[in-house]
């Protein structure tokens, strides 16, 4: 499969495993408890533990926890962070922007790479 970054539409890869459209993704997860007071860190860090538990690619920020991989599993350790939370009774944010975006994989290192070599061309100039 060619992948061409300027094309407006890909071929979508089938998972070997299920059968089904592999459909990449990746996505900044925020996850909080709110009325907790102004210090959330502790409740975020359960969040962000359920997400480092899972076998997603991941980093985390100072603002989000980003993820990489097929977009089911995404929106389920999205849903798993959040209830983490929910499920100890706490009113819960969820904050979640996605890019889906079939075909390509890898895209939590290639695209601050190819942001990079854009501005390193551009300075060279």
């Amino acid at each position: 499969m060619v992948l061409d970054r300027n094309a407006v539409t890909q071929e979508v890869p089938i998972d070997p495993e299920t059968g089904k459209p592999y459909l990449n993704t990746v996505a900044a997860i925020q996850v909080s408890a709110n009325g907790v007071g102004s210090e959330v860190s502790p409740y975020v860090a359960q969040a962000v533990e359920v997400i480092r538990e899972s076998a997603l690619p991941q980093e985390t920020n100072a603002l989000f926890t980003n993820v990489e991989g097929n977009l089911d599993d995404v929106l389920k350790v999205a849903g798993e962070a959040a209830k983490k939370l929910a499920e100890q009774g706490y009113r819960t944010s969820l904050v979640l922007h996605m890019d889906i975006r079939p075909g390509f994989t890898g895209q939590l290192t290639e695209k601050p790479k190819l942001v990079d070599e854009i501005l390193a061309d551009k300075r060279a100039k």
